[in-house]
């Protein structure tokens, strides 16, 4: 190796090719480790970016997460000792209940849509979906009516009223929180909504049912046709919480019922169960509950979901909700849970075998 001194080449020596060497590859790993750190520090500002984004989009203030999030389970006992103080002397009386809207909008919440006898495609064969969603099958119905609407707080705080029934959990002293009166009523078990409907002079609907009403006879992925389009459908938070049951009007279903997609996850009246010819594993169907199974998980807070058959079988609920993945909202997609969970994402609306004029709804 030679180098140039005022155009004159002159041979190295050994030891300043060495040195010369060590120069190098110094440059270099500096080069990569600099490389690494800016690569690193542009995945965290990543990160930060999506952190702030999920913080914006929160439905509320993220110091109050404490307050907000409870374990499995936890809603049910909160709801037995709000069942043990039922009344008090607040919440609605009849007279009260009635001034909630005005005459028309009782009527138009108060309406159905009518549902022709005849077969439809109920579930699906598309390989992406879950399991318990397949396979795609033919069922035949005989005519039926359903709710056009979800059942709202307003209509809820009626059978309320009626019946003194305990009110949902997010009623503070049983009074319908401000402004939403025409939302869907959730934190409602499937007993809540089993107890209404039977008040109303009408019926959970069957999962077959909940499924012909939302996508018709064509076998449609939603009520609107196969492809997902946000701006028909309240989910994934795009709007951050439950809306009224009228503000997606293009999410419309083939019959005319709204809401079968997205807004809040629909109780029917079915137990979970495999459909026939389907290839889904059986402990799918199993009903679970969370175990700590060791005291190194106990302290880690860890629990096993363990088969039981004390508590029954799970109830399905259809639609997907405000908070869920868009494509469970799929017309055929079947969600599980105990019939005595309730959630803010969970709500209702009744089916009847019959034009229903009820006292209730």
């Amino acid at each position: 190796m030679t180098r140039n001194v005022k155009g004159k080449r002159i041979e190295l020596t050994d030891e300043e090719r060495a040195r010369r060497k060590r120069y190098l590859s110094a440059t270099l790993i500096t080069c990569v480790v600099l490389a690494l750190i800016g690569g690193s520090l542009h995945v965290v500002q990543l990160g930060a970016n999506r952190m702030a984004d999920m913080r914006n989009a929160a439905t509320y203030d993220l110091k109050e997460e404490k307050a907000r999030i409870r374990a499995a389970g936890e809603d049910i006992v909160i709801h037995a000792s709000h069942e043990a103080n039922l009344r008090n002397g607040a919440g609605y009386g009849l007279s009260d209940v009635e001034t909630l809207l005005t005459k028309d909008e009782w009527a138009e919440l108060n309406s159905m849509v009518q549902i022709q006898a005849g077969p439809f495609i109920m579930g699906t064969n598309y390989d992406r979906a879950d399991p318990q969603d397949r396979p795609q099958h033919t069922v035949k119905l005989p005519a039926y009516w359903m709710d056009k609407y979800l059942v709202t707080n307003a209509q809820y705080a009626k059978f309320v009223a009626a019946t003194s029934h305990r009110p949902p959990l997010n009623w503070k002293n049983g009074v319908i929180p401000n402004g939403e009166k025409m939302r869907p009523v959730t934190m409602v078990t499937w007993y809540d909504a089993s107890a209404y409907a039977k008040w109303a002079g009408k019926r959970l609907p069957t999962e077959a049912e909940w499924e012909k009403a939302a996508r018709g006879t064509d076998g449609r992925r939603w009520p609107w046709g196969n492809k997902m389009e946000p701006e028909r459908v309240n989910t994934y938070y795009n709007m951050g919480s439950a809306t009224n049951v009228n503000a997606f009007p293009n999410g419309i279903s083939p019959y005319g019922a709204l809401d079968m997609a997205g807004n809040v996850d629909e109780w029917t009246a079915d137990d979970f169960a495999p459909y026939p010819g389907g290839d889904a594993p059986v402990d799918l169907f199993q009903g679970k509950i969370p175990v700590v199974t060791s005291e190194k998980d106990k302290d880690m807070k860890v629990v096993d979901m363990v088969p039981t058959t004390l508590k029954g079988k799970y109830k399905v609920l259809r639609g997907g909700s405000w908070k869920g993945d868009p494509f469970s909202t799929a017309t055929y997609h079947r969600k599980p849970d105990w019939a005595n969970y309730a959630s803010d994402f969970y709500g209702f609306r009744c089916a009847s075998d019959a034009p229903a004029q009820t006292k209730g709804k």
